[in-house]
């Protein structure tokens, strides 16, 4: 554990994530000769969606929350990020069928309340292995946390309060998290099996989201801001390499062959959304405005002025 968890952990959430798999699947660590190598970009094919949109006045500290916005009263939630060349970021690729080879790397995942949003919005774990959750903020969450999928749909797992922390200074909406973590709890998640996926909203404030996918081996990555990845020391074999993001239903899969110290460049793609995605819409109508608050309230973008 490094010195930056070890020195938040009285203020850590373990949420300890046992996932339901492939009854009989099992990975062994061995010695890897002559490894090959997946590198490519994974695209978003189709019109970026425009970012879902959450009226703040609807919601609990929207003055607080408000310090990340769009300066017209309301929060907008990113779930695509595309870079100048079409680059999905955050998609999960990973190979399937791999049942032997280097070590698992990933360590426990941190995810921080932070600013009213979940960050980091994609990550992945190990089967059995945790989450560790912390607030950052001034203000109360509420962790609702589900496992999902296309057939069942989602089944809530968990629903616990994460209290405010008190050790930011309340009320200075200028003020930096230069503090410790505040104190968190501590909740089981048990996937069904063949249940992978996962995600936490917060129950006060709905655009706070965070995804997760369980993998069966060491060899995945996820895309970055220009939506690369390189997955390295892989045992020559056939096997599925899949592309998944949440937003875009189950993803992409090819068949993959790798050769003995062999390189794969691979440039495949995501469909994205197509009609009406979502009833998170941003409305410029008075309506819906600060003034239909009946009092005065001030709502200015001191982080970031979304866009």
């Amino acid at each position: 554990m490094s010195a930056r968890r070890r020195s938040f952990a009285f203020g850590i959430a373990v949420l300890t994530l046992v996932v339901g798999v492939v009854s009989g699947y099992c990975y062994d660590v061995v010695q890897v000769e002559h490894g090959g190598t997946i590198e490519g970009t994974i695209t978003l094919d189709g019109t970026v969606p425009e970012p879902k949109g959450f009226n703040l006045i609807t919601f609990p500290d929207p003055a607080y929350c408000g310090r990340i916005s769009n300066g017209r009263g309301w929060r907008l939630l990113h779930d695509f990020v595309v870079g100048h060349q079409g680059g999905l970021k955050d998609a999960i690729v990973l190979l399937e069928g791999v049942e032997a080879g280097k070590p698992f790397e990933v360590s426990v995942p941190l995810i921080e309340a932070r600013d009213c949003m979940f960050q980091p919005f994609m990550t992945v774990v190990r089967n059995g292995h945790a989450v560790e959750v912390i607030n950052m903020d001034p203000v109360m969450h509420d962790i609702q946390g589900y496992e999902t999928s296309l057939e069942a749909g989602a089944r809530v797992l968990f629903n616990t309060p994460l209290v405010m922390n008190h050790q930011h200074q309340r009320g200075d909406l200028h003020a930096l998290h230069n503090h410790a973590p505040g104190k968190s709890l501590v909740g089981p998640i048990y996937l069904n099996k063949g249940r992978r996926t996962f995600y936490m909203q917060c129950g006060f404030h709905a655009y706070m989201e965070s995804w997760a996918m369980a993998v069966n081996n060491p060899y995945y990555a996820l895309t970055d801001a220009e939506g690369k990845f390189t997955i390295d020391q892989i045992p020559p074999g056939t096997y599925q390499l899949v592309v998944w993001h949440p937003q875009t239903g189950p993803g992409t899969i090819k068949s993959v062959v790798v050769q003995p110290d062999g390189k794969l460049a691979e440039q495949l793609s995501v469909p994205a959304p197509k009609g009406n995605r979502t009833a998170h819409k941003v409305m410029d109508n008075p309506r819906f405005g600060l003034e239909s608050l009946g009092y005065s309230i001030d709502i200015q973008p001191l982080l970031e002025h979304q866009h």
